[in-house]
């Protein structure tokens, strides 16, 4: 194994770990802009109105894509484990 298939699988790696972080960062995003607005048009400035309900909504962006995100760690799980079944 040299430098470039290090870097190859650090590189697989990271866009993993993106992939499979990114519905939950991007709910969490949404939502949280979202309230910031109202809180911010409302003046009501409450700390449940924004946990409560961005809890709730990555919960369930959790939930609905996690056959992706396993279907992301599983490909690299599998590319893993051909490179050492081939000896790098």
């Amino acid at each position: 194994m040299n430098e470039a298939d290090t870097l190859d699988l650090v590189q697989y790696a990271i866009w993993t770990v993106l992939a499979a972080a990114s519905p939950a960062v991007i709910v969490a995003m949404v939502v949280g802009v979202g309230i910031a607005l109202v809180q911010a048009l409302t003046q009501v400035q409450e700390i449940t109105l924004t946990f409560v309900p961005k809890i709730v909504a990555i919960l369930l962006a959790v939930a609905f894509s996690g056959p992706f995100v396993g279907a992301q760690i599983s490909s690299f799980a599998t590319v893993i484990f051909q490179r050492i079944e081939n000896g790098f």
